[in-house]
């Protein structure tokens, strides 16, 4: 995978929320929502694109896989509602 493709799949999967919009106002994303979005999505599949870029094992690609999405969950859940720095209150 090189950079072309990384963009390519970032940019689709922010066509999702992008044509949401249009059918529903249940979703309200602004332009700086997209750009932050889009740099998570992206930073995690050049970091997969990487990480992975020498090795050999396939069980350790998955779980370099599993990680970063983990840690793309994490950012996600907490830029979006603050989940887990809002435990307390």
């Amino acid at each position: 995978m090189n950079f072309h493709r990384i963009l390519l799949i970032t940019v689709v999967i922010l066509f999702i929320p992008l044509i949401a919009m249009q059918f529903t106002d249940e979703i309200t994303w602004t332009l700086i929502d997209f750009i932050i979005a889009g740099l998570l999505l992206f930073s995690a599949g050049f970091s997969y694109e990487f990480a992975t870029k020498k090795v050999k094992k396939p069980k350790h690609k998955i779980a370099i896989g599993i990680a970063i999405a983990l840690i793309l969950i994490f950012i996600w859940a907490e830029l979006s509602v603050g989940i887990f720095t809002n435990l307390g209150s």
